[in-house]
């Protein structure tokens, strides 16, 4: 296929997936004076539509075909994107972004099987480098746009832009083979087994810190207008700020894709992204000032585009390219889209409480009890098969 044509497509439908994943929040922090509880609850619903999505994509497309499927998503996100547009009140608003967290994710585990089937493991590296770098590139566009339109005199827009972008992609869709080829499982530069049983191990851990990275992250979105706020930064500067976390994980997109041979199968880089996740994390959350909160973007935003270009790259090359990798994938991310928000509203729920015999806690110290749960676990099973990986690497 056209791999222009896909890259392109990949852009475009990711315009309008950050616009509305991340923008959506300001828009009813803004527009519709929903507080950080029903922001977060509102990005629960929205991780767990998008996990039912994701695990069901590989199911579909096997009944279905690839290309049909995409199609049927595109079209379903048309129509929902223009509800919005037409009818943002809180209800309709609230339904319709849940339904597209679940379209969303049948989507995007069919991209990445496009961009990967039928490549070698070397291929595959490569490819995926440059398809990170096609949708990441247009998270800091998105996000960057949301502010403006949200203040401007048309704030359908921030659904009706969506919209649009659907309908170009359907356009472009028939470009698409109605299924993809794979390689062979016989061909003779697919892993052998103790290759590929030490690049389960590495999936293993680059999983978990997928699982922390969007969690964190996503804690985060809903909260960032108050985050912003609370040190004196207004909209029209506050989304753009808020994107630094996607410029620098497409940096990093840019890097890990030229500098591939100095990573891959490496166990180190990923014990080291473990651990920054966490670190980043907390100086937005907690930043006292605007440097503060753009510092720990920068290393948040490093951190997960290691994880995720690992993570993916990985899952392709022990799957061979499958939607099922795709589809395990994009669920991760799911589940993380959910359980940040899930320990945002514990956080907020426990602000105020007394614990033991101590004094009521503050919002700092709650969120603090809520989130070092989902730190602690998955770095713990980030972190479980370094002693082996690194007796591996040692003895080879």
């Amino acid at each position: 296929m056209n791999v222009v044509i896909l890259y392109l497509v990949t852009f475009l439908e990711s315009v309008g997936t950050g616009i509305l994943q991340r923008g959506t929040y300001f828009y009813t922090h803004e527009r519709l004076g929903f507080g950080q509880l029903t922001n977060l609850s509102l990005a629960l619903a929205y991780g767990a539509a998008y996990v039912a999505g994701a695990f069901a994509s590989h199911a579909a497309a096997t009944k279905w075909g690839e290309r049909r499927l995409l199609t049927a998503t595109l079209v379903a996100l048309l129509v929902v994107h223009g509800a919005m547009a037409f009818a943002p009140g809180p209800r309709v608003l609230a339904m319709a972004f849940v339904i597209s967290a679940t379209l969303r994710g049948l989507k995007w585990p069919l991209f990445e099987t496009y961009v990967s089937a039928g490549r070698t493991p070397r291929e595959i590296l490569s490819a995926v480098g440059k398809y990170n770098v096609s949708w990441a590139l247009a998270m800091p566009v998105a996000v960057g746009v949301a502010g403006p339109l949200i203040s401007s005199p048309w704030p359908f827009l921030l659904f009706a832009l969506p919209a649009a972008i659907n309908a170009i992609s359907l356009a472009l869709v028939p470009a698409f083979p109605a299924r993809p080829v794979h390689l062979d499982h016989a061909h003779p530069e697919r892993p052998a087994a103790l290759e590929l049983a030490r690049y389960r191990d590495l999936l293993f851990s680059a999983r978990w810190s997928l699982l922390a990275s969007y969690g964190l992250l996503f804690l985060l979105a809903p909260l960032m207008p108050e985050i912003f706020d609370r040190i004196g930064v207004g909209i029209e500067l506050a989304t753009p700020a808020a994107s630094l976390y996607d410029v620098t994980r497409v940096t990093s997109f840019v890097v890990l894709g030229r500098t591939g041979s100095s990573w891959r199968g490496r166990a180190a880089p990923l014990a080291v992204s473990a651990l920054l996740l966490p670190l980043g994390f907390f100086g937005v959350l907690f930043a006292p000032s605007l440097l503060a909160a753009l510092i720990g973007e920068v290393v948040l935003g490093g951190a997960a585009g290691f994880v995720y270009t690992a993570s993916l790259s990985y899952a392709l090359v022990v799957k061979n390219a499958s939607v099922d990798a795709g589809g395990a994938h994009e669920g991760l991310i799911g589940l993380g889209l959910g359980l940040g928000p899930l320990a945002g509203i514990v956080g907020y729920s426990l602000s105020g409480q007394r614990l033991a015999m101590g004094s009521p806690l503050s919002y700092v110290e709650a969120m603090l009890v809520a989130v070092l749960p989902l730190v602690c676990l998955c770095m713990a099973g980030s972190l479980w098969p370094m002693p082996r990986l690194f007796r591996a690497a040692s003895s080879a």
